[in-house]
């Protein structure tokens, strides 16, 4: 379902979140046309499967327009906002009871024929997140990379790279903070 304000591709971060605030259903259709591929890829590279990746992104939606009001610009931009959403979403639905139950009986076909990186990447390079990340360090990108698209809590990083936890933490919130002096993000 396309809305009436994809035409409107510079529509302002500002108006679109004054939009949601106001319940304005156009606007949401226009944040699902704009971010609902990306989020999804975001989501997938953590679940792994497709339905319980859609399940997610819904999740995710409802709760933006649910919660729309508790968004702050003053700790980062809107995006960053619904990435965390997504991905706070996806680790939970992982986690859960249902999924952990799911994936004990899961054919291998989900695991062998399935190419996650493929959907994740091309998301990831239509909202131009790649060329943003280029302007990082080779350690901020490989923490933001590890945490928000291959879903790795910060101990999981510290653990598997064996890189101290206060480092990845450093690393991860000087990543944000460049990524936020971009424009668009």
């Amino acid at each position: 379902m396309k809305s009436n304000l994809s035409s409107d591709k510079n529509l302002a971060e500002d108006q679109l979140i004054q939009r949601l605030m106001n319940r304005d259903k156009q606007a949401l259709s226009y944040l699902y046309d704009k971010y609902g591929d990306a989020l999804y890829g975001i989501a997938f590279r953590i679940v792994g499967n497709e339905d319980v990746t859609k399940e997610v992104v819904q999740d995710v939606f409802l709760k933006i327009w649910n919660k729309i009001g508790l968004y702050d610009a003053s700790k980062g931009r809107f995006f960053t906002w619904m990435l965390n959403l997504t991905r706070n979403e996806a680790i939970d639905k992982v986690r859960s009871k249902e999924i952990r139950k799911s994936s004990k009986t899961n054919s291998i076909d989900n695991y062998v024929y399935k190419d996650p990186d493929m959907n994740t990447q091309s998301q990831v390079e239509s909202i131009g997140v790649r060329e943003l990340m280029n302007d990082l360090d080779e350690d901020q990108q490989f923490v933001l990379k590890r945490v928000y698209f291959e879903g790795f809590s910060h101990s999981e990083v510290s653990k598997e790279f064996n890189i101290p936890l206060g480092t990845v933490k450093t690393r991860l919130r000087a990543a944000l903070k460049n990524l936020r002096k971009k424009k668009n993000i």
